[in-house]
């Protein structure tokens, strides 16, 4: 399983050892996902923890590497990344379809939909990771963890690398904490009235998100600010104008209007931009599968150390094989799960759509998902907003061969064949998600990719085998909001929740296509500006980072533009420095670590709040009348403190 970068020199990569503690991580970090994204409706990415603790693991063993390392950090990020699938699964029990979750039938939902997530992702990435200039956060970020772990550079930039990594993590790890024992706040913000109506704004205190909009870049902090201005400046307050009335909760209608409505405006924003988005990045994506092709040739001709590392991707002979042979399961799948209902009366012309859709979607999902990762993060990524276009387009492909008016037990038949379709299409939308941020490290840090790719395969299967019974504990111990039989401790599933709600709607002949139209002409106008602004050398506005800014909560969106905008300034001063790359690696690694201790934080805190049952687990007060100015004052000054050791560090670079 060596690595041959050069004659005579063999490199540990794919190695039982890191399969096996990459299998291990994946059991924890997958459980820790499910539970929060059913509890609260949000994952963490796994690369970086993992990344981590396999640098402390494997150090106690000769012959550890860099490129080893990072294996294990891919099985482990695919698998907890995977996780993401509880955002549709759930809702066949939320529809009262599923009483639980058939294991193997689970299992080969998700592992289908992973494996062909990752199939997807390998021409990809010649088009969006080797041939792009997007970002990439996490993965860059991974890759610095990686390399201050293995030693990589000069001693006295190692040991400063590995004190900002250690620093960052430190203060980011110490602000949640205080969070959770109740002495600060987790957000700022609240509703209020404007004009006629109202809106609301929230800022989550994550040292996290300053970390990840530090990565990113201004451009798109600026293009999710004008997405946040559009969606709570302008139609928020014109939505709930009027709504208000006497005995009216601000703060509960303002929610309430902003998810039922503008988060259906963004996601059509949303929707237009991917579109856009594709079409952009089509002629990569040809030229991606023209050259790995050209390599495939090259390969069986002079054997594959004929070709540059970069180059060793899985054939893609294999790759188009296994994405075809996928759709045989798929099909058996889809046919076992229709029998007795609608779909099984006009079986053969429903399959072939709906196996067509898988492919075609998972195209262009893929594609897109990935280039949002590489935008802004996988952390960040409005995953649960492109889940919602799933089930769109699989709702009105059923009614176009359906119909509405169906009886009530047939349309719930139709309602839960989409939720089932659309679960193995989110499947390729988590796994591309993150496997281009894995792929983006294996880059920086020299590994194979074909090597890479299969262990993005490993952690799917790993995946899909430990998610539906952690998904079947949960539901018996708690159940799900809005399924038949929840008590009143139920987990709330939200994005569950929704993307089962547009199912109905769109079924059901109850869905408000206006919203998703207005999302959608607000998208081609951003599209339009950016196109001139781009023409015009003046910059971009990416039209996926606007649709985030109207689709996400702020308590998500506007940590980032704050980190984008620190970020700008300190770049600007790291480049009138005497060694200004050495310089804005300071910061690259003092951001990293933010990410890092936030990583870890959260996974220490998954596992108690599962252990116990009880999200207040580590509360010492209750009530603190100073969480707010303290919080506000912590958090301020830590970031203070931060960048000024970031200039520190940099200025004796």
């Amino acid at each position: 399983m060596a690595n041959n970068t050069a004659a005579g020199t063999a490199i540990r990569e794919l190695t039982i050892r890191g399969v096996i503690l990459g299998a291990l991580l994946t059991v924890v970090f997958t459980a820790a996902n499910v539970y929060l994204g059913l509890r609260i409706g949000l994952t963490f990415a796994t690369s970086i923890p993992a990344a981590v603790i396999s640098m402390a693991v494997l150090r106690a063993f000769s012959g550890a590497t860099i490129q080893e390392n990072n294996i294990v950090q891919t099985i482990a990020s695919s698998a907890g990344t995977l996780s993401a699938i509880v955002f549709v699964l759930p809702g066949l029990v939320m529809v009262g379809w599923w009483a639980n979750f058939p294991y193997w039938e689970s299992v080969a939902v998700i592992a289908v939909g992973g494996v062909l997530g990752v199939m997807y992702s390998v021409p990809l990435r010649r088009a969006l990771v080797t041939g792009s200039d997007l970002p990439y956060p996490e993965g860059v970020a991974a890759a610095e963890v990686l390399k201050v772990g293995a030693g990589v550079g000069g001693e006295e930039e190692n040991r400063k690398g590995l004190a900002a990594v250690t620093a960052g993590g430190l203060l980011a790890a110490l602000y949640p904490l205080l969070a959770k024992m109740k002495l600060a706040v987790e957000e700022v913000g609240g509703a209020f009235k404007l004009g006629g109506g109202g809106s609301m704004l929230f800022g989550g205190l994550s040292l996290a998100l300053v970390g990840v909009g530090h990565l990113v870049g201004i451009a798109v902090g600026m293009a999710m600010l004008l997405g946040i201005v559009i969606s709570f400046g302008f139609l928020l307050p014109q939505f709930t104008a009027g709504g208000l009335s006497a005995g009216t909760d601000l703060a509960d209608f303002v929610g309430t209007v902003f998810r039922q409505k503008i988060r259906f405006i963004g996601a059509g924003t949303i929707g237009i931009a991917a579109i856009w988005t594709l079409l952009r990045v089509i002629g990569p994506i040809i030229k991606g599968i023209t050259a790995a092709i050209a390599a495939n040739s090259a390969r069986k001709g002079a054997g594959i150390e004929s070709l540059a590392l970069t180059e060793r991707d899985i054939p893609i002979g294999v790759v188009g094989g296994t994405i075809l042979l996928a759709m045989v399961p798929i099909a058996l799948l889809l046919a076992d799960f229709a029998a007795g209902g609608p779909v099984a009366g006009a079986l053969g012309m429903s399959l072939v759509a709906s196996v067509l859709y898988v492919l075609v979607a998972g195209i262009v999902i893929a594609s897109v998902c990935g280039y949002m990762a590489g935008l802004i993060g996988a952390s960040n990524s409005p995953i649960s907003g492109v889940g919602i276009l799933a089930a769109l387009g699989i709702s009105l492909l059923l009614l176009g061969l359906f119909g509405q008016g169906n009886s009530e037990s047939d349309t719930k038949a139709l309602v839960a064949f989409a939720l089932f379709v659309t679960a193995i299409v989110f499947g390729v939308a988590t796994i591309s998600n993150d496997n281009l941020q894995d792929l983006k490290t294996g880059q920086l840090v020299g590994a194979t990719p074909w090597r890479q790719q299969v262990a993005l395969v490993l952690g799917v299967l790993f995946g899909a085998l430990v998610i539906p019974p952690i998904l079947d504990l949960l539901n018996s111990t708690f159940g799900f909001q809005g399924a038949p039989g929840a008590g009143e401790n139920a987990l709330s599933a939200p994005q569950a929740a929704l993307i089962s709600a547009i199912a109905q709607g769109v079924l059901g002949g109850s869905l408000d296509w206006n919203l998703v139209g207005l999302g959608a002409a607000i998208g081609a106008g951003v599209i339009l500006a950016d196109e001139l602004l781009r023409k015009s050398g003046k910059g971009a506005l990416p039209p996926l980072a606007v649709g985030m800014g109207m689709y996400l909560p702020t308590q998500v969106t506007m940590l980032v533009i704050v980190g984008t905008v620190l970020g700008h300034f300190y770049n600007r001063w790291a480049a009138r420095q005497s060694a200004p790359d050495l310089a804005e690696r300071m910061g690259v690694l003092t951001a990293t670590g933010l990410i890092v201790g936030d990583s870890l934080f959260n996974i220490a805190y998954a596992a108690i709040v599962a252990s116990t049952d009880n999200p207040d687990a580590l509360a010492v007060v209750d009530n603190f009348p100073a969480a707010l100015p303290l919080g506000v004052a912590v958090f301020t000054t830590i970031i203070a403190y931060a960048y000024w050791r970031m200039r520190r560090d940099g200025r004796t670079a």
